[in-house]
């Protein structure tokens, strides 16, 4: 039974606002890097998926890849918020693409040596760009404007200086940090720089009304009147902020952030309520919450593994049911979060009087719903360690289904709404007659999840680095997480 919903205010990404087809799995033709050739860094053996499946997800996995590859070889190392849609960068975008070079090394897709080289570039920008209260800056107190131009690498716009979005680019830069261990000159200006990054980060700057950290700040109007509070995407922000050596916030701050936590759920799915899926992968992404709990997962009897686990199901009972009878959805297409949509306005189709949006939070959950009929593949690519048994199948009817118009060289594009047939002009993308809208962008932080949480399925990569870090292990013990590998005294630095 899908679970009963109300209508609450979500916070969105952007502070602006079975029968199965073949899919061909060669990626060939695809990868023409420096790494082209390479043999896989480690050998290991893929998940315990059939040759299908594995073959399937090497070749998303790939394509997602190139991506970040192809489009963050700027003069900055910066990687654009979208392509092909000419865009800015996204510093969000470009903590994915920092994580995704090392995989890229893993996978055999480009050397080391040139990953390396790609993640000191980027980091040194970062490291030598203007740091001050100027409009045209790159940041301030150690924090990263939310959007840049990615020649330049100054501010773009009058976007927000944001500590989320700085956070996961600090998550990045602590992941190459650990794994670029080396004794080359370059890998040992990785870590110097990554940790120059990460302790100038001034977080009690940030936190302007203690222990809560703010959204942000900008040269026009100071710090924002918003402060993150549970439970969402900026569970990263306190875990950075509490790992500082040089700037952190009290520990009382984590106990503040679970505070703004809300549990419900129908049975066998009570969990910490958040509806856009992007909000139970950001963190999880680069930190492994199997097995360890903070004080509040400990009163409720899980992980936080397991609690995005369980939002992951809730999602798929409700597109089962498919209140609303948007087009498409069941056991082939499903997954919302924050993503692309075909326009703002209401129409009539189907005999019913429907609302679409542009970008949007889109979600499901006992807290809120918020779905207009547009299916995200990243909600659930995003997602596959939480639920591969019912994520895998999907994607491939997804792909199976939908063809070119979803699925191109970068994987999959970021979004699709087959309710939306009408013609009339997009915002993004396209209308297909008879098939719906399809977005014509691939999404920057789309795609980080996507090419990570793949690999945190295949091998636990990402997250067996993070375990390493000891800025990572601070902030966690300073949150109150204790059990699993945090007892282990083997996995520290």
């Amino acid at each position: 039974m899908a679970e009963q919903h109300s209508n609450l205010r979500l916070d969105g990404r952007r502070a602006l606002g079975f029968g199965l087809l073949p899919v061909l799995a060669s990626v060939l033709v695809l990868f023409v890097v420096s790494g082209c050739g390479n043999s896989p860094e480690q050998k290991e053996p893929a998940f315990s998926g059939s040759s299908y499946e594995n073959s399937f997800i090497d070749s998303l996995q790939a394509r997602t890849f190139q991506y970040f590859w192809d489009l963050g070889d700027s003069p900055t190392g910066l990687a654009p918020d979208r392509y092909p849609t000419r865009s800015f960068a996204s510093v969000s975008a470009t903590g994915f693409a920092l994580t995704s070079y090392p995989i890229g090394v893993r996978r055999g897709w480009v050397t080391r040596e040139a990953a390396a080289r790609r993640v000191l570039k980027t980091l040194v920008f970062f490291r030598t760009a203007p740091q001050d209260s100027t409009a045209t800056a790159t940041g301030y107190h150690g924090f990263s404007y939310h959007f840049l131009d990615q020649e330049s690498g100054r501010r773009f716009a009058q976007v927000e200086l944001s500590t989320v979005d700085t956070a996961l680019l600090l998550a990045g830069a602590l992941f190459c940090q650990s794994y670029f261990d080396g004794a080359t000159a370059v890998e040992d200006s990785i870590r110097t720089v990554a940790e120059e990054l990460y302790r100038a980060a001034d977080w009690q700057w940030a936190s302007v009304r203690p222990p809560l950290i703010g959204h942000g700040w900008s040269p026009e109007h100071g710090h924002m009147p918003y402060d993150w509070g549970g439970y969402n995407e900026a569970a990263l922000v306190y875990l950075m902020a509490l790992g500082s050596p040089t700037h952190p916030v009290d520990p009382a701050a984590w106990q503040a952030w679970t505070e703004g936590y809300r549990w419900g759920g129908s049975p066998g799915r009570e969990r910490i309520g958040f509806a856009p899926l992007f909000g139970h992968q950001y963190t999880q992404v680069w930190i492994d919450m199997r097995g360890i709990a903070d004080t509040y997962c400990r009163e409720h009897g899980l992980d936080y593994f397991e609690n995005s686990r369980r939002a992951v199901l809730a999602q798929h009972d409700y597109a089962l049911a498919n209140p609303d009878a948007w087009r498409g959805y069941g056991p082939r297409m499903w997954g919302l979060t924050a993503c692309d949509g075909p326009v703002e306005g209401a129409f009539t189709i189907d005999g019913r009087q429907r609302a679409f949006h542009t970008y949007w939070a889109r979600g499901a959950s006992f807290t809120a719903v918020r779905d207009d009929g547009t299916v995200c593949p990243s909600a659930i690519a995003g997602s596959l360690p939480f639920a591969p048994e019912l994520i895998i199948p999907t994607l491939e009817a997804m792909r199976a289904d939908h063809g070119d118009h979803l699925y191109g060289t970068y994987g999959f594009l970021d979004a699709v709404n087959p309710t939306f047939t009408l013609d009339v002009p997009v915002q993004h993308g396209k209308v297909v007659p008879g098939r719906g809208w399809y977005d014509t962008d691939y999404l920057g932080i789309d795609q980080g999840p996507i090419v990570a949480m793949i690999e945190n399925l295949r091998s636990g990569f990402v997250w067996e680095i993070m375990r390493r870090n000891p800025h990572v292990r601070r902030g966690l013990l300073r949150a109150g997480f204790t059990g699993g590998w945090l007892d282990d005294p083997g996995e520290g630095p």
